[in-house]
């Protein structure tokens, strides 16, 4: 019995690992595209655009090394990234409706 045991629990763990990481990379697209789609409406400047695409690259580039370096993402890890999404998806909110427009 124990062996099954063992067997789910380590299933469920890389499950809910995977999970969490599609989380991270869905979250990403999602956030590119509210991007084009605010550039392609006008409700971002180029320059508005480029800045929080720069920051989305810098966070893309952090979680690629946080990957590598211990072979997947720690929970801290995974803390950071989702509290550095939520400010670039506030900001990107916040530029899409601060009244300027191209």
């Amino acid at each position: 019995m124990k062996p099954l045991l063992l067997a789910v629990t380590f299933a469920l763990a890389l499950g809910s690992t995977g999970s969490l990481a599609q989380r991270i990379e869905n979250r990403k697209d999602r956030q590119a595209a509210r991007t084009n789609q605010g550039i392609r409406s006008g409700e971002l400047t180029n320059k508005e655009a480029a800045r929080l695409k720069a920051r989305q690259a810098n966070l893309n580039q952090k979680i690629r090394q946080d990957r590598k370096d211990g072979g997947g993402l720690t929970a801290a890890e995974r803390a950071r990234i989702e509290q550095r999404q939520d400010n670039i998806s506030r900001d990107l909110a916040h530029q899409k409706h601060d009244g300027q427009k191209k």
